[in-house]
């Protein structure tokens, strides 16, 4: 069974940026539909960015697209690159694998199948 582990978080103020990383162990993504989603204090999870298997076609929220990307480094890891970032970006940031996935990313969290710990974070304003 694959277990996907985040890093990469921290706190940042309001224009910076951040780099997390979601590495698997046991078993490469590269079959998998990956995603990112998070969760606010007082808030649903809700997806923030989904890339497909092959990384051909990925998909973001609207309050994310232009200063996100999301991408795959190698066949165990995948990224989400964030700039601009704004204190309403301030959550966990949890990655997930579809391992049902298809042609395009899903944004829904019931398709994901696997899920890492989280990673905090802060954007102070």
């Amino acid at each position: 069974q694959v277990q996907l582990v985040e890093s990469g978080g921290g706190l940042v103020q309001a224009g910076g940026s951040l780099r997390l990383s979601c590495t698997a162990s046991g078993r490469t993504l590269s079959a998998y539909g990956m995603a990112w989603f998070r969760q606010a204090p007082g808030k649903e999870r809700e997806f923030v960015a989904g890339i497909n298997r092959s990384g051909g076609n990925t998909y973001y929220v609207a309050s994310v697209r232009a200063r996100f990307t999301i991408s795959r480094e190698y066949a165990t890891t995948f990224n989400l690159l964030m700039s601009g970032l704004k204190p309403e970006d301030t959550a966990v940031y949890y990655c997930a694998a579809d391992l049902d996935s298809n042609l395009h990313p899903s944004d829904s969290s019931n398709d994901y199948d696997i899920w890492g710990q989280g990673t905090q974070v802060t954007v102070s304003s």
